[in-house]
């Protein structure tokens, strides 16, 4: 079995796992990488400063990587040639996180996978390739369920008042922040998504009280109605979950799914697991 290098990518942080024959698995957390954020040169430096001093030396025979943004030719060929540079000439594939969602949670049977992440996505999996996808439209006019977009209307009910007293106070007391901070951080400041998502933690926070709930239904229902029911599949297959949104609101998912009559999957909340089974046996 060769070395291998897997890496899961999302646009807030990036989990590598060394896997190394006979030997332990070793993980290592760097920044996140989006290619539609940062330069070549910019993931390069990243890699070269993060990364590669924690690998202390190790020969990599093969690098899967899956990220965010991957969906794009010249994003793959961005990522791809930035690893080429910092590991030289191995064998590098390079797929979206979707696939590997789909990888971990399914190995190589059918099924319905939802990633519910910063972001949003969704597809039907064959058991060996994505088949449909459900379009991504990002934060701005998409990414239903995600933390960006529990994070967006988290900052619409506080600088609209519409929080009661209680909540007002809360947020407030927490985020220490004003309306020139926030919109300032949204529409002027880089990585506007992962600044909206960092506020879903409030509703983690506030459980229990009616108006966090109706949030977090509210983004689900808008989930299941936008993306999963657009999957004739998702109806005899079962609908699989990965990411810390997911995760961290199961409970909902798994009532409304019961209201909906759809099958619950796996839900994890990294699909690193998965995939190491999966290359393990590739």
């Amino acid at each position: 079995m060769p070395t291998q290098l897997i890496a899961d990518s999302g646009s807030t942080s990036t989990t590598w796992c060394l896997l190394i024959p006979g030997q332990k698995k070793k993980t290592i957390q760097t920044r996140g990488i989006s290619p539609y954020f940062q330069t070549g040169e910019e993931i390069q430096q990243l890699l070269l400063s993060e990364l590669l001093p924690k690998l202390k030396g190790t020969m990599v025979d093969e690098i899967h990587y899956y990220g965010t943004g991957c969906g794009n030719v010249t994003n793959v060929k961005m990522i791809k040639d930035a690893l080429k540079k910092v590991f030289g000439s191995k064998k590098i594939n390079v797929n979206t996180d979707l696939l590997a969602a789909a990888r971990a949670v399914c190995g190589n049977e059918k099924g319905v996978v939802c990633i519910l992440g910063t972001g949003s996505n969704s597809c039907y999996y064959n058991g060996n390739k994505i088949v449909k996808n459900s379009p991504g439209l990002g934060f701005i006019l998409g990414d239903e369920g995600s933390g960006a977009h529990l994070g967006k209307k988290v900052m619409q009910y506080y600088l609209y008042g519409t929080f009661d007293e209680d909540l007002m106070d809360r947020f407030a007391a927490k985020y220490q922040t004003n309306s020139i901070e926030m919109l300032e951080a949204v529409y002027r400041e880089p990585l506007p998504n992962r600044y909206m998502a960092n506020f879903a933690g409030f509703l983690v926070e506030n459980r229990g009280h009616y108006m966090i709930e109706n949030i977090i239904e509210d983004s689900m229902n808008d989930f299941i109605f936008h993306h999963i029911y657009k999957f004739k599949e998702s109806w005899t297959l079962p609908v699989h979950f990965v990411g810390s949104v997911a995760n961290g609101f199961k409970d909902v998912i798994k009532e409304l799914f019961l209201g909906y009559e759809l099958q619950m999957g796996k839900v994890v909340k990294s699909p690193m697991d998965g995939l190491i089974a999966y290359h393990k046996h590739a």
